[in-house]
């Protein structure tokens, strides 16, 4: 089993966090002047859908600060406590604000349906609370196109969420400023209506990012167009005859990946795991948010149910073949210089290779009768179905075979 782990991206992750920092904070210094002008001037100027956009202003100042502490924390390279890093921190920290989202827009909703059942408290505002709600427009609509590029590039969750709440209270603003100039042409309950219009979207954008965060924290699969992209470029390495099983899920930012490789079962492990490795370099480099990528090496397409659990492990069988070779006076195997036994667990049987030190006396016909008795003897004695004996110039036996 190869892996890469998200240590690797420790630098780059790094140069994530700097970014989202930075737009972030931009970010919430706007956020802090239009709220404080939003609540400020809807108290004076008696607009209640004001005041509520105001809050919602604020309400994106807190987010931006959670922003910036869950992209810190999230930046964090693996530890012995989080191996495959703190992504997760941006998937909780977008869950928390999906849900303090749902909570200001069920609150504002109260509140503007209780005016509505009691004229008598309907506000009216006039051309002083449109023109804060004019100038929030343009500032927050400037703020979610800079952040949704940034957020794109870096395909930030966490910040594309933050994007949409800049956008969100732009839509608002605009409903704040149809319902004001409702209300000076006449209907007084403009604004009101104009609150729990901007509730709705609260609610909808809230929902938005709770579905996305939920779908990654019970690991849900990337995209269907990047886990194509990831079989492609596996299919290309030499030796891989066949990929399946390819599992993949979000860490934040990050995609982590394992995924089943089915080789020539008769190559050696270092073989396998050299192509297992030459797998893992070729998708980091051409898919760079691949953060974390499990090979596993199947000599054989393990879909297809071959059992081999009920068969020996090496020392039981080497113990079995060592003792028959022992018999015809042949050294033990595992020894330099000496027989070597390798086995292959295929198609639910057992393959045996042996190799022998063919006598430098030239006894053949000798050597042939005997490597027959032992395959006999081991098929008999052993699970193994096959054995296949290969012969290398070697000693001469250490004491003839027995009749």
């Amino acid at each position: 089993m190869n892996r890469e782990t998200p240590s690797a991206r420790s630098a780059s992750t790094r140069a994530d966090y700097l970014q989202i920092r930075q737009i972030t904070l931009i970010g919430s210094v706007i956020n802090a002047l239009l709220a404080l002008a939003k609540i400020v001037g809807g108290v004076l100027t008696g607009s209640q859908a004001l005041v509520a956009d105001g809050i919602h202003s604020l309400s994106d100042l807190a987010t931006d600060i959670l922003v910036i502490v869950a992209a810190r924390q999230g930046s964090q390279a693996a530890d012995r406590e989080h191996p495959y890093g703190h992504g997760r921190i941006q998937t909780a920290a977008s869950m928390l604000l999906a849900l303090s989202l749902a909570f200001i827009a069920a609150g504002l909703a109260w509140d503007a349906v209780e005016r509505l059942r009691h004229p008598g408290t309907l506000l009216h505002p006039g051309l002083s609370a449109m023109a804060i709600a004019i100038l929030s427009i343009l500032l927050k609509e400037v703020l979610y196109h800079y952040t949704m590029r940034v957020a794109q590039r870096l395909e930030s969750g966490l910040l594309r969420a933050n994007a949409w709440h800049h956008r969100s209270d732009a839509l608002s603003s605009l409903i704040v400023v149809a319902g004001i100039a409702g209300v000076m042409g006449g209907f007084d309950w403009a604004d009101a209506i104009a609150t729990i219009v901007v509730t709705v979207m609260i609610a909808q954008v809230a929902y938005s990012i709770g579905r996305v965060a939920l779908a990654e924290l019970i690991d849900t699969a990337a995209d269907p167009g990047l886990v194509d992209q990831i079989h492609r470029y596996i299919q290309t390495v030499p030796g891989v005859l066949d990929a399946h099983e390819l599992r993949t899920r979000r860490m934040g930012s990050d995609v982590l990946a394992d995924v089943h490789l089915r080789v020539d079962p008769h190559i050696s492990v270092s073989e396998g795991h050299r192509i297992g490795d030459e797998v893992i370099g070729l998708l980091k480099a051409e898919l760079p948010r691949l953060s974390d990528v499990i090979v596993h090496i199947d000599p054989e397409d393990d879909r297809q149910w071959n059992s081999s659990d009920t068969l020996p492990l090496r020392p039981e069988l080497e113990s079995a073949v060592n003792t028959i070779l022992q018999l015809h006076g042949i050294a033990e195997t595992g020894n330099d210089g000496g027989p070597t036994l390798v086995l292959h667990y295929l198609g639910g049987g057992l393959v045996a290779e042996l190799t022998l030190a063919l006598p430098l006396d030239g006894a053949i016909e000798e050597f042939r009768q005997l490597t027959t008795a032992i395959e006999a003897e081991i098929i008999d004695s052993t699970p193994v179905t096959t054995v296949n004996i290969k012969a290398y110039m070697g000693a001469t036996l250490r004491h003839p075979a027995p009749n």
